[in-house]
């Protein structure tokens, strides 16, 4: 059977055909993957962020203040997952304020695929800021 005289196989052409198509499959997919990824790196973070909120919520309860440090916070060291992609510095605490308040934050790290996405933030108040 088979063709006669015909080796199996691809010609040059359906090769080329075969690789354009997969071209544009990729540069219509591979723009929809870093978005989710954007989103899946935004929501881990934004998740640890709360979780810092709800610590020095407990943490205030506890001491009469707010903490100033990640690992005071038993958030230390910060997952790869978050680290990664953002840089999360210790809270900024003003514990003189009446009330005491804070800020934990985010900074997107230059040069990753959240540097586009830009800084995150939550306050004492519940205040968010930056891409929620």
């Amino acid at each position: 059977g088979g063709r006669s005289g015909a080796p199996w196989g691809f010609s040059l052409f359906e090769l080329l055909v075969a690789l354009a198509v997969m071209a544009l499959l990729m540069t219509l997919a591979y723009p929809t993957y870093v978005a989710y990824k954007v989103r899946g790196n935004r929501a881990a973070t934004q998740a640890m962020l709360v979780d810092l909120a709800n610590r020095q919520q407990l943490y205030l309860l506890d001491a009469r203040m707010y903490s100033a440090t990640l690992a005071e916070l038993g958030a230390a060291p910060v997952p790869s997952i978050v680290s990664d992609y953002y840089v999360v510095p210790d809270p900024i605490v003003d514990n003189e304020a009446a009330p005491p308040t804070f800020i934990v934050s985010a900074s997107a790290r230059p040069g990753t695929v959240q540097a586009r996405d830009g800084d995150l933030s939550i306050n004492s108040a519940g205040v968010r800021a930056g891409h929620w």
